[in-house]
């Protein structure tokens, strides 16, 4: 179970820093949005992970927490273009 555990942290750790990559070199502001959802989406894993890790199930509500607040920051984004906000295309 632990070589799992390992392997999981690891694939975690290569998909952030090429999610970290797009972040920084997204050709628009869209792109960058959803990379910065992907990686909250990641460090969403890397805490169920880490729950499952420790067997502390409190980290499963930190985990819930952290998702609600990325969702609720892509709808903001969201209605911020809808009313005809910055966009560089």
């Amino acid at each position: 179970m632990q070589i799992l555990i390992h392997l999981s942290f690891a694939i975690l750790a290569v998909s952030m820093v090429l999610c970290f990559v797009r972040l920084v070199i997204g050709p628009s502001l869209p792109d960058r949005v959803v990379a910065l959802e992907l990686l909250s989406m990641i460090i969403v894993g890397i805490i169920g992970v880490h729950a499952l890790q420790s067997d502390e199930t409190s980290f499963l509500d930190v985990a819930i927490v952290v998702a609600l607040m990325s969702f609720l920051a892509t709808v903001g984004f969201a209605r911020f273009l809808e009313r005809g906000g910055r966009r560089d295309d």
